[in-house]
């Protein structure tokens, strides 16, 4: 296990889960330079802001439990065991809705949430490994794609019923909907393309070729334009949300997952899963910045002063 010195007051952290080892990294976002590694519980592989930005929530899957965390200082303020496997978590945009997916136990959770509490609702059997999440913009529904089943599947939330289900290529991963809320945008890890189905229907409008074992979304914060990790491929994609194009690929190394961008849009950090390394791209010239050594098989990624989530 590495420790580093005590955390400045002053540096703006990156959070990096280490899901391999247990860990989650402090980087400094000004330096690059890892200031610390600690110990977070068993199996960390997604995080998120609470709706209120004042903690980062880490899912500890294999821990059972959710893990809150001071961005600032990335201290353990607060533990919630009892949530089984989660491994990627989501809020509904109103904020009544919790949801779970439970990659390892073939599940979906939902819960309401009220006041930081969480109270389950339905267990969901929705297929084979539920991997990732979204929500559509009025709080409705929640997307889900089911990585070995092949499926993404919209849930009413107010009953836990199941709107539609549709096929989607292999191994579907990242989920996205469009500003517009008329696209729902699949990475489709076993494949070469992100699938662009329609929200409503579920049908499947396109198939946009970005690149081998795409995976994961982050927007761009203009509202045109959205990044898709290709994990394979070992490239990153631009792709204009409204057109439903591909504007541009570019190299990233060691297995990209997942990404954050500075707020002005012109830093990328990617967890590159392969390596051990969180990579940073210069977004004005797609070159690498630098390589910052983390602990093994690194995933979720988070700082405060990211681009809009839009």
């Amino acid at each position: 296990m590495v420790f580093g010195p005590a955390v400045p007051a002053r540096a703006e952290l990156a959070v990096v889960l280490n899901s391999g080892e247990d860990t989650v990294s402090l980087i400094d976002t000004d330096t690059y330079r890892e200031l610390e590694r600690r110990p977070i519980g068993k199996e960390p592989h997604h995080l998120m802001a609470t709706p209120d930005d004042r903690s980062l929530i880490v899912a500890n899957a294999m821990g059972n439990e959710l893990v809150f965390l001071d961005p600032g200082t990335g201290k353990i303020t607060r533990r919630v065991p009892q949530m089984s496997d989660p491994y990627q978590i989501g809020f509904s945009p109103d904020q009544a809705w919790f949801v779970s997916n439970s990659l390892r136990l073939n599940r979906v959770d939902i819960y309401q949430h009220r006041d930081g509490s969480f109270q389950l609702t339905a267990r969901l059997p929705l297929g084979r490994a539920p991997s990732h999440l979204a929500f559509s913009p009025d709080s409705r529904l929640v997307f889900v794609t089911l990585q070995d089943s092949d499926l993404v599947t919209a849930v009413n939330l107010a009953d836990q019923t199941v709107r539609w289900s549709r096929p989607t290529g292999k191994q579907p991963a990242g989920v996205w909907v469009t500003p517009d809320a008329r696209h729902l945008l699949v990475g489709v890890t076993g494949e070469d393309y992100v699938a662009a189905h329609d929200v409503v229907t579920g049908a499947l409008m396109r198939k946009l070729p970005t690149g081998k074992g795409a995976h994961n979304f982050l927007p761009m914060g203009d509202g045109r334009r959205v990044l898709v990790s290709n994990r394979v491929a070992d490239t990153v994609s631009v792709i204009d949300q409204g057109a439903l194009e591909v504007l541009e690929t570019f190299a990233v190394p060691g297995g990209p997952d997942c990404m954050e961008l500075s707020r002005d849009g012109g830093r990328l950090w990617v967890t590159s899963r392969w390596i051990n390394r969180v990579t940073v791209i210069d977004m004005r010239t797609k070159e690498l910045l630098r390589s910052i050594r983390v602990g093994r098989s690194p995933h979720g990624i988070y700082f405060p002063t990211h681009a809009a989530r839009r």
